[in-house]
This record gives C-alpha cells, structure tokens and sequence, in this order.
C-alpha cells in the first residue's frame, strides 16, 4: 500500500515536471498559458494600483494568490535544485508578493509588495527558444523586445519603490501617478523639479534610477538603431551574430549554413 502510494506521487511529481521543463506539445502549452497569466497579473498590478481599494479588488488579490501559490509550491516540488531556487532573488520576490496578495492588507501600502510581481516577467526568458521557434516576429525582434521588457520592470519597480518610502513622508507624492511620474522624469532625466525626493534616502533613489535608467535607455537605442543580424551559432568559434545574408563566420571563416525563413 505504501509503495503504490510512492509510486503514485512519483508519478504526480513527473507529470507535473514535464508540464514546467517538457518538451511536449501539452507542456509548452502550459507553459505559454503561463505566461498569459503572468501578463494578466502585471496589468492588474499596474491597474489597481491607481484605484481605491475595493472588496472587488481585495477579492480578486485573493484569487490571483491562490493560483500564484499553487503555481509556486508545484514549481518548488517537481525543483531539483531546490535550495539553488531559494538563494535565488526571484523566488524571494515571489514569496513577497504572494504574501502581499494573500495577507489581509487593506490600502495602497501594499503596494509596493504587489509591484514586486512584475519581476516574474525575468522568469518567462525560459521561453526564449520556444518563442523563437514558433514567432517569425519574435525572432526578428527579440533584442528589442527583451530591452523594453528589461526597462518596463526596472519603471515600475522603481516606482513602487519611491511610493513605499515617499508616500508617508513626501507631500509631492500622493498616489502611484505621482511616483510613476518623478521615475520616468528621473530616468529620462529631464528633471521638472515639480516632484524631488527629499534627505539622503531620496537622492540616493535619485541617483539609482537616473543611471540605472540612462543604461536602460542607451541599451535600447542601441538595439533599435544597429544593423539587423541574424541569430546563428558558429560550429567552430560559437559567434552568435551575423549578417543575413552572410555566407562565412566573420570571424573565423566558417562555412554558415544559416536557415531563412522558408526551412
């Protein structure tokens, strides 16, 4: 009895594993449904963030955290590196934000628990060479897409970040709005001076979104504006980039045998 019991967990846990690290039509399809969820979650998180608090909304945090934690205590199960996975930042930002949409917090002080969440677009990177299989646009773009999804997360956890530590003490910031404003003015570091962060603790967030931001921005400026390349592997030096039409590795002589669109 005890061992069909065993046998019937490990059988659980396999199924369940190649849902998350299968190579199935079934298990990339979870994992793009995933994905969705992940997406719909950040666009509750940036909603409500500037609406009053509601029972609705509290309802809906509770519902949202229920399957975040089913999704969480299912990833950490089937894990075989599990203690790897806890020194990892986006498991800790996980576990805060599950605690901000499952504990009992009414207000806009959560905030900033509840912004954690955009993190895990960083996790949805897995899907990179899926996505590069089954979108033309994808791969056409990817450069371009990972940057602004680097510097869309970097704007609104800052943003929660200047709400929580402002929003008390600051008369300048009232809501989300306000944060979200001073952060792209900051990053963009036009600077209207209309909103400042006050004390050593305010410059210092200055500081960080000011170059963090210009780093961001020039990454993607760069992306946009360079030469369109292709991604390929070199067989013999592993150059990943190369020209679309290029027919050797430029840099060491290679003979390509780049696959186009109708492979």
């Amino acid at each position: 009895m005890i061992q069909s019991t065993g046998r019937r967990r490990n059988a659980g846990k396999e199924r369940i594993r190649e849902l998350y690290e299968g190579n199935t039509s079934r298990a990339h399809r979870f994992r793009y449904g995933l994905f969705v969820f992940d997406l719909t979650t950040i666009l509750f998180i940036i909603g409500t963030s500037f609406l009053p608090r509601s029972d609705v909304v509290e309802t809906i945090d509770v519902v949202f955290g229920i399957v975040l934690l089913a999704d969480f205590l299912a990833r950490f199960w089937v894990s075989r590196t599990r203690m790897q996975d806890l020194l990892r930042p986006s498991t800790w930002a996980d576990i805060v934000a599950l605690a901000s949409f499952l504990s009992p917090i009414v207000g806009e002080g959560a905030g900033f628990l509840r912004i954690l969440r955009t993190l895990r677009l960083l996790r949805t990177y897995q899907f990179l060479s899926r996505l590069r299989r089954d979108s033309r646009f994808f791969r056409q773009n990817e450069d371009a897409i990972l940057a602004v999804t680097n510097l869309v997360v970097f704007i609104f956890v800052m943003t929660g970040i200047v709400y929580t530590t402002q929003f008390w003490s600051n008369p300048d910031i009232h809501n989300y709005m306000d944060a979200l404003y001073f952060t792209v003015t900051s990053l963009t570091t036009t600077g209207f001076g209309d909103i400042t962060l006050p004390g050593t603790t305010g410059r210092l967030i200055s500081v960080v979104i000011m170059i963090c931001g210009v780093t961001l921005f020039l990454r993607l400026a760069q992306v946009l504006f360079r030469p369109h390349k292709v991604r390929f592997p070199c067989p013999t030096c592993g150059l990943q980039r190369h020209d679309p039409d290029a027919v050797h590795c430029k840099a060491c002589g290679t003979l390509l045998n780049i696959p186009d669109e109708g492979y």
